[in-house]
């Protein structure tokens, strides 16, 4: 249980800066004129790079209606067991609105309510859900608020799990994008907004459940793969949708759209066709004229012309860049430094901004294979930790000035 808890607070610890270079990049705002749609407000982002190609009024304060249940279901994953039970509360039970018809004391895997959670937005699955993390729905509420300020979303407040209008409990369709865009890259998540039909044991009946995602973009929109559908006579209708072509993934936020599966196809149609995600640098790429390589790759966005206006800098952990040097410091650190023979890094600006840094090792040196989310949900306790040790070494090196 100890080690567990300490694997947490690591993971808190690092998990924002590793996602320096996606999701919590400082990012550049497009130059190209967006689409019109009939929001009030939206936003289309990058998952990758976690820059917004796209925003209109994007951090107006709205009523979200149940796509707070994107920020219900991370906080699960991350914080529950897909296999454990969770049991249907008084509370939980019979709650108004949108529901997947729990019974009073039925008991279900987490993973399936999870899905019952996303695809059919049942707010009786999200008080479930919100007794079984936090004990109660207010303990998984500070959960939630926790999670929104470790991500950076600055406009958001969460007063209940499910998204029924509250005063108090909004968020913008900036801050939306990035927390999709934070939570696309956990596969259990990725994989439970893709899905477009599901099946679940019943045990109160001879038959299963079977649900089908309301997100009607899986089925119109070509590559569609996600996320969440939302409504109440408040907030109107809310949607974020995602779509991966070519390799590269968007997402898409409306607040208040009363045509929003055809203004998301619009979006989506304007991210891929102007701002395609661009190469800049190759994992264990060598550098010209010195003896390093970099320790991972670099995408990044970019529509027609911004290439011109990228820039590099490379920065070195002590400031010396002949050959003689770096060849020594290599031998050196090959075998006594735990952040392996990590050299400094390549800070990346578009049009003077920062949008990402990469680190740089000296050649022939043992080169630590980048920690992703997945690692830390699904990976065993003694690996997890080992690359986080390390990486937390490899990062505050990295990272100071």
């Amino acid at each position: 249980m100890w080690m567990r808890k300490l694997m947490k607070a690591i993971v808190g610890m690092i998990l924002p800066v590793l996602l320096l270079s996606t999701v919590g990049t400082p990012t550049v705002q497009a130059t190209v004129v967006g689409p019109s749609t009939h929001a009030q407000s939206a936003a289309l982002i990058d998952v990758t790079s976690g820059r917004i190609l796209y925003s209109k009024d994007g951090d107006k304060e709205m009523r979200i209606a149940s796509l707070t249940k994107i920020m219900t279901a991370i906080v699960a994953i991350e914080e529950g067991k897909l296999d454990a039970k969770v049991k249907v509360s008084p509370t939980a039970f019979a709650k108004e609105g949108s529901s997947i018809y729990l019974k009073l004391g039925e008991e279900m895997t987490l993973e399936n309510m999870l899905y019952g959670l996303m695809l059919r937005s049942g707010n009786d699955a999200a008080s479930a859900i919100a007794e079984h993390i936090g004990g109660s729905e207010e303990g998984f509420v500070l959960l939630m608020n926790k999670k929104a300020e470790q991500i950076g979303l600055t406009h958001s407040h969460f007063m209940n799990p499910h998204g029924l209008d509250a005063e108090g409990h909004y968020s913008t369709a900036n801050d939306m994008a990035k927390l999709t865009a934070y939570a696309l890259h956990n596969p259990v998540f990725k994989r439970i907004v893709a899905t477009e039909n599901k099946s679940a044991p019943n045990p109160n009946e001879s038959w299963e459940y079977s649900w089908h995602n309301k997100n009607k973009m899986l089925g119109l929109y070509e590559g569609a793969d996600g996320v969440k559908t939302g409504y109440t006579k408040k907030a109107f209708r809310c949607l974020v949708s995602s779509a991966t072509r070519n390799g590269q993934q968007l997402a898409a936020v409306t607040l208040n759209d009363g045509d929003d599966w055809n203004d998301h196809a619009k979006m989506l149609d304007f991210g891929f066709e102007n701002f395609p995600l661009v190469e800049i640098a190759k994992q264990e790429q060598p550098l010209q004229n010195m003896e390093l390589v970099t320790g991972r790759g670099f995408k990044y966005p970019l529509a027609k012309g911004e290439v011109d206006a990228l820039t590099k800098k490379l920065v070195l952990l002590d400031n010396r860049t002949k050959n003689q040097d770096v060849t020594k410091k290599a031998e050196a650190k090959q075998s006594t430094d735990p952040s392996f023979g990590l050299a400094g890094r390549i800070d990346m600006q578009l049009r003077n901004e920062p949008i990402g840094s990469i680190p740089v090792y000296y050649k022939g040196s043992y080169i630590p294979p980048e920690p992703k989310l997945e690692d830390a949900a699904l990976g065993s306790i003694g690996d997890v930790t080992t690359w986080l040790s390390a990486w937390k070494t490899v990062l505050s090196r990295l990272l100071s000035p």
